[in-house]
């Protein structure tokens, strides 16, 4: 069984809404939820000029490889009335693989860990609340370590 680190997120529409229907279809068609974070509320991050963000960590076991989960993730995120029209913009609802197990894959389809999860507080402050001692792959700091290194300045604050 594989352990993967999701974030979701989004700042289109029912934002809580979209959170609730995306753990729904991950549950669905990806494996069982086993935690999940609180929820976030954060400014934009690299396109700044749009609504906040809303977002939350979750926990999975799967039986999915991480291409499949990549996949799946996609097609679920489509479902949910995700365009990807500008890099950066507005959406209903984004699902990041962050972290697999303790591998590192680099493959055209998935990067884990996430390659910007380092320089992201949005995503580090919900994982820091499920997986605070997890080890960073490649590295000996945990996830907590890696919060309390994050050079983004913008505030993340649970709702």
């Amino acid at each position: 069984m594989n352990k993967a680190y999701l974030l979701t997120g989004g700042n289109t529409g029912e934002r809580q809404d979209y959170l609730a229907k995306a753990r729904q279809r991950i549950e669905h068609e990806c494996g069982k939820i086993t935690k999940i974070s609180g929820i976030y509320e954060t400014a934009a991050w690299g396109k700044e000029d749009q609504a906040s963000f809303l977002n939350q960590a979750l926990l999975i076991e799967t039986d999915l490889s991480a291409a499949d989960l990549m996949t799946t993730i996609l097609a679920i995120e489509l479902n949910l009335g995700r365009k990807r029209q500008l890099k950066y913009g507005p959406r209903t609802i984004d699902i990041d693989v962050l972290l697999f197990n303790s591998t590192i894959i680099h493959s055209p389809l998935i990067t884990v860990p996430h390659p910007e999860l380092r320089n992201r507080r949005f995503a580090l402050e919900p994982l820091n609340e499920i997986a605070p001692d997890y080890v960073y792959p490649g590295s000996h700091l945990t996830v907590s370590d890696l919060l309390a290194q994050c050079p983004d300045p913008l505030p993340v604050v649970r709702r």
